[in-house]
């Protein structure tokens, strides 16, 4: 059976400065789709952060960025639990691949998942 209402995804983003504030989305929403909607719902307790553009927001999930068309069902996130993700205002990201540079601090805790 298909329901009228999909399931959401219940985000609770934290800025660099440590403030939370929770949104739903849909499992079809992108991260570009998620910073616009929260540029154009600022919360007012964030005022300090404001940022000049939505196109500047960027989404941190598991300490990876999230590029803009990658949407929140492609993640498999767990439906009905808040998933936490950073929101930082960064002009562009970094570099995929920067050689050498390979951050092994994290062995063994996941082995998954580039997103092409």
């Amino acid at each position: 059976g298909s329901s009228n209402s999909p399931a959401s995804i219940n985000l609770r983003l934290i800025l660099v400065s440590g403030k939370t504030k929770e949104f739903l989305f849909s499992p079809n929403d992108s991260a570009s789709d998620i910073a616009k909607h929260v540029y154009d719902n600022w919360p007012m307790d964030w005022e300090e952060e404001q940022v000049s553009s939505p196109n500047i927001l960027r989404l941190i999930y598991q300490g990876r960025f999230l590029h803009g068309n990658v949407t929140l069902g492609a993640l498999k996130l767990p439906f009905g639990k808040t998933t936490v993700m950073h929101l930082v205002a960064r002009e562009t990201l970094p570099e995929p691949n920067s050689q050498g540079q390979r951050n092994r601090e994290k062995t063994g805790e996941s082995n998954c998942c580039v997103i092409l």
